[in-house]
C-alpha cells in the first residue's frame, strides 16, 4: 500500500495557493521548487513554499480530499493552513515522515 500526500503550496503568507496530491512527497515539492516544467501554474505564480501537507494511508483517499480543498472558499484554505503553521514557513519535508 503507498501512502498518499494532499498538499499546499503558496508564493507567500496568504497569497497565490496550489494544491496538490502525489504519493512521493519530497519529490514532488521538490519539482515545485525547481520549477522543473517552467510554463506550470506553480512556476507562473513561484508558488515555492510547502505551507501545509497531510498524509493518508491512501492515494484514493488523499485525492478525496484534495477535491474537498479545492471546493473550500479561499478563506477555509487559509484556515486550515494556519491552525498548523501560523508564520507559513516552508515546511521541512522529513516532516513527512511523522505526520500521523
Amino acid at each position: 500500500m503507498r501512502f498518499g500526500f494532499v498538499y499546499i503550496m503558496a508564493s507567500g503568507k496568504r497569497c497565490t495557493l496550489y494544491i496538490g496530491v502525489t504519493s512521493d512527497l519530497a519529490s514532488r515539492v521538490a519539482e515545485h521548487k525547481s520549477k522543473s516544467n517552467p510554463k506550470s501554474f506553480t512556476a507562473q505564480y513561484d508558488c515555492n513554499r510547502l505551507v501545509f501537507f497531510e498524509r493518508f494511508d491512501r492515494v484514493t483517499d488523499a485525492l478525496d480530499r484534495e477535491k474537498q480543498l479545492k471546493h473550500w472558499k479561499r478563506q477555509w484554505k487559509i484556515e486550515l493552513i494556519e491552525k498548523t503553521n501560523s508564520d507559513w514557513i516552508d515546511l521541512p519535508l522529513e516532516w513527512t515522515v511523522y505526520q500521523p
